[in-house]
């Protein structure tokens, strides 16, 4: 290229948005922008030439002079036509490329000063060489594309200058923007063609995989169109015979919800494989009724479906509060849960187990944790469930087969993350069809249970964000490896404290309310309350606390409607009118000191209780009796006490040879009721050494402990429970393990403070406490 091919120009400059234009290329494009339009106007009042160039990114609604590319195309104005909303249409003709020297202005509107490039217009071989390629590869792509006229071909092919056919092509073939620019900016026309020719043959590969795609769809096309039409010949059939509503319209509703229920990848696979069955079967299979019945199970379960937690942590107290009095752990847990959702949104749902005796609300608390979290709530009873399958469903190829309890579950929360509750965990059983309790591994693992599998289902379903919580009256009977999964929280039995105000806050106004009554027609005095606490129940829940008001509320009932009364008010000094003749007798305070005779504590599932040891010694020849159906361990136990007292006969005061000549009989009060456990062996001891020695036991003292053979006193568990027993029974003095001391603080404080701990590691701290001393006696005789 010579000195005299180029030639600079000041002209007006209009940035082109995803265009680009060529020489020799008549072009159409709207334009709204007001300095492009300022530019327009300017190119027609000089010579009607203007600069046209590319933005580097279209996005740029105002570019400067650094957003525009440097090269672009001097192009002529033919034809400006103002449409409605401030837009112009223009067509333009490309005349010839340009590269901008400097900007002379950016505003009002661009205005550049270019220096023209023009091609060189000698022809050699090489030219002749690559412009026949380009011409052969151009019209492959004219017959692949489909998209060009073939009359555009006889136009190309009487173009004899290179960097002409080079522009022409490169209007015709697509192309990326910066590969336009790439073209714009190759001044040498072979060089040009080069470029073009490798971005054509490229595009050639591009078309030849897309014709091939092409045969294979048109092909499954043809195939779906021939299904269709024979499936609208089979409606056609059907309308003739009177069927409108056969197969196809089933098969239809169901494709409508399968595709509107957002199911996992794999259910909906599952659901569409089984409804293609389904078509295939007709309707009058038997097999189209299970197959229905599986597809409802699919599309009524809550995949997708959740419920938006509350994570309010002053909301969740509140609803706690009001609903249920104390069960402070349960509380305490929930709030730790809330607080720790907050900050972590994808936290796996825990799994608890409240256990403790019944009556305690463990049931009920559980509703109001759905309650506060705003979560739904459902609930399995899992006592008496001996059949595997109740958990994981049966399969499919037993006749009337349904899903398990989980699954069913599920479908009655309505969302995949209720508070899934399993009453009574520790009441399965097993039997010849499995255990239960195995298929509740899986449930209640959260490593495992996001890919639950029921066995009628046979997709996985993820019960990951279900908050599991169980309930039990003991872990005893609960499979370890079960019990490893779930976190335990004891809900102990109550002080009277707490059953006052349990009955005074929820159980009497409940009943007001379910025995027709009105606020206020029924007044119970506190003296009368607490009377019918210990006077008329002996629990550690609140059950028969409430079947005694219900008791007095239907009293009050009668009484209102038969004497036209207003309100009935129920004392201390009128209660037996409504309750009868207290059943239950707690004061020992007027208990006298027994030989032989001593308090134990027990703990049962039910709760803590008073456990009486009495033993009487006879003429004999060493025989040791053992009454009032006591276990293997209980026993062992006595046996053990029994064996201490012999080796330590004399430091204990008792004749030595004693085993030779007296018969012992140790005897738990209450035969009817099975006892068992080891932590009755002082009792069993202390009322040993009291029989054979003749020295009382304290009247107003209880104790709990494990013996050995040393004389050692182990711990026990239920300390709490005994404890609220003790205190029910108005015992004053209790005498605990030493190893014990720590659960003392879980003992309520108005318990604590009326009740007198004295920790023993050995019997001789025990006997010291419990044995009335021989001044002590003599003063209670006089």
């Amino acid at each position: 290229m010579t000195k005299d091919d180029t030639m600079t120009k000041v002209l007006p400059l209009l940035p082109l948005r995803g265009l680009s234009i060529f020489p020799h290329m008549v072009l159409h494009f709207d334009v709204g922008r007001e300095k492009s339009i300022l530019s327009l106007e300017q190119a027609m009042v000089n010579e009607q030439l203007i600069f046209l160039v590319s933005q580097k990114d279209a996005k740029v609604d105002d570019p400067s002079s650094d957003d525009i590319y440097k090269v672009g195309t001097i192009s002529k104005v033919k034809q400006i036509l103002k449409l409605p909303g401030d837009t112009v249409r223009v067509l333009v003709e490309g005349m010839s490329r340009a590269e901008i020297v400097n900007i002379v202005q950016e505003s009002p509107y661009f205005e550049a000063a270019v220096e023209e490039k023009h091609d060189s217009k000698e022809k050699n071989v090489e030219s002749e060489a690559l412009m026949r390629k380009l011409m052969e590869a151009f019209e492959e792509y004219v017959k692949l594309s489909n998209q060009i006229s073939p009359e555009v071909m006889a136009t190309v092919s009487d173009i004899e200058d290179p960097g002409m056919l080079a522009d022409v092509v490169s209007s015709y073939v697509y192309l990326k923007q910066s590969q336009k620019q790439e073209l714009l900016e190759a001044f040498n026309s072979n060089k040009r063609i080069e470029k073009l020719l490798g971005m054509v043959t490229y595009e050639l590969d591009v078309l030849r995989i897309e014709r091939k795609i092409g045969v294979k769809v048109k092909k499954q096309i043809d195939k779906v169109q021939r299904e269709y039409y024979l499936k609208e010949q089979l409606k056609a059939i059907q309308d003739e015979l009177g069927e409108k509503d056969g197969i196809q319209a089933e098969v239809e509703k169901y494709k409508k919800k399968i595709n509107k229920a957002k199911l996992p990848k794999e259910a909906k696979e599952k659901a569409l494989s089984e409804l293609d069955r389904f078509e295939k079967m007709g309707l009058m299979s038997a097999e189209s009724g299970v197959i229905r019945t599986y597809l409802d199970w699919i599309l009524d379960l809550p995949w997708n479906k959740e419920t938006k937690d509350n994570l309010d942590i002053k909301n969740a107290r509140e609803v706690l509060e009001s609903e249920h009095y104390g069960l402070k752990d349960v509380k305490d847990r929930i709030i730790e849960y809330l607080a720790i959702r907050k900050l972590n949104k994808s936290m796996k749902g825990p799994i608890l187990c409240l256990v403790g005796p019944p009556g305690v609300g463990k049931t009920s608390i559980v509703k109001s944790i759905a309650k506060a979290l705003n979560r739904n709530f459902t609930r399995m009873s899992l006592g008496g469930i001996k059949d595997e399958a109740e958990i994981r469903g049966h399969r499919k190829t037993y006749v009337g087969a349904i899903p398990g309890r989980i699954i069913y579950g599920m479908k009655q929360a309505g969302s995949k993350n209720p508070v899934f509750l399993f009453d009574e965990i520790d009441k399965m059983s097993s039997d010849f069809r499995g255990d239960p309790a195995d298929a509740m591994l899986e449930v209640l693992d959260p490593e495992q249970n996001n890919t639950f599998r029921d066995n009628y289902l046979e997709l996985p379903f993820d019960l990951s964000k279900v908050m599991f919580i169980t309930t039990a009256n003991t872990t005893d009977t609960i499979p370890r490896p079960l019990l490893d999964r779930m976190e335990l929280i004891e809900v102990s039995g109550y002080t009277e404290e707490e059953k006052y105000n349990i009955g005074r806050k929820h159980l009497l106004p409940k009943q007001i309310k379910e025995n027709g009554l009105k606020e206020g027609s029924v007044v119970i005095t506190e003296g009368a309350f607490r009377d019918i606490i210990n006077n008329y129940t002996r629990e550690s829940g609140v059950r028969s606390l409430e079947r005694r008001l219900a008791a007095i509320c239907r009293k009050a009932a009668t009484m209102i409607v038969e004497k036209d009364k207003d309100s009935v008010k129920v004392t201390s000094q009128n209660l037996v009118k409504f309750l009868g003749q207290p059943r239950y007798r707690f004061e020992v305070s007027d208990k006298k000191d027994k030989v032989g005779v001593v308090t134990g504590l027990a703990w049962t599932a039910y709760g803590g209780d008073t456990l009486p040891v009495e033993v009487l010694v006879m003429q004999g020849n060493g025989k040791l009796e053992l009454t009032g159906q006591l276990g293997d361990v209980m026993k062992e136990s006595a046996r053990t006490g029994y064996s201490y007292v012999r080796a330590h006969a004399e430091e204990l005061g008792i004749d030595r040879n004693f085993y030779k000549d007296f018969d012992v009989h140790i005897h738990a009060p209450e035969g009817a009721v099975p006892k068992d456990g080891p932590s009755a062996g002082v009792t069993m001891v202390t009322s040993m050494v009291s029989a054979l020695s003749g020295v009382p036991v304290r009247g107003d003292t209880a104790m709990t402990g494990e013996i050995t053979l040393t004389g050692q006193v182990l711990p026990i568990g239920g300390l709490k429970e005994k404890s609220l027993a003790a205190r029910r029974a108005g015992i004053s003095q209790i005498i605990i393990p030493s190893e014990n001391e720590s659960d003392i603080k879980e003992i309520p404080e108005n318990v604590r403070h009326k009740i007198k701990f004295i920790l023993a590691d050995s019997i001789d701290v025990v006997l010291k406490n419990a044995l009335v001393k021989e001044k002590d006696h003599d003063n209670k005789k006089s």
